[in-house]
């Protein structure tokens, strides 16, 4: 049973990395573009308006929130938070020894399952 759940969080990562991977030849890395002209806005990787969002949300700074909700597109923005989650569930589990689940669960406050 166990084995059967760790072959799906493979399964989940492995296509979570597919996509980050063709997202990745897509965006531009920071101090590779073109100089911009003046008072044109700035372009803004989906990985850090991600982790801008997910900050704001945490401190309940909504003007900070409404910002970085404008940074992206939403379904970059909702991609990034979700690669943001992942990586964050991964690292505590670890720290914790536990499984991604259960610590996902406990975030959650939900019941074990």
């Amino acid at each position: 049973m166990m084995t059967g759940f760790l072959r799906g969080i493979s399964g989940l990562f492995r296509g979570f990395r597919n996509v980050f991977t063709r997202v990745r030849t897509t965006v531009r890395l920071p101090g590779t573009e073109a100089p911009r002209a003046p008072g044109t806005a700035r372009r803004y990787n989906i990985f850090e308006a991600a982790a801008a969002h997910v900050a704001a949300c945490a401190e309940d700074d909504d003007e900070r929130t409404a910002e970085t909700a404008e940074w992206v597109s939403p379904e970059a923005l909702a991609f990034g938070i979700n690669e943001l989650a992942c990586r964050a569930v991964i690292a505590l589990a670890r720290e914790r020894s536990e499984s991604p689940q259960t610590v996902a669960r406990d975030l959650l406050n939900l019941p074990v399952a």
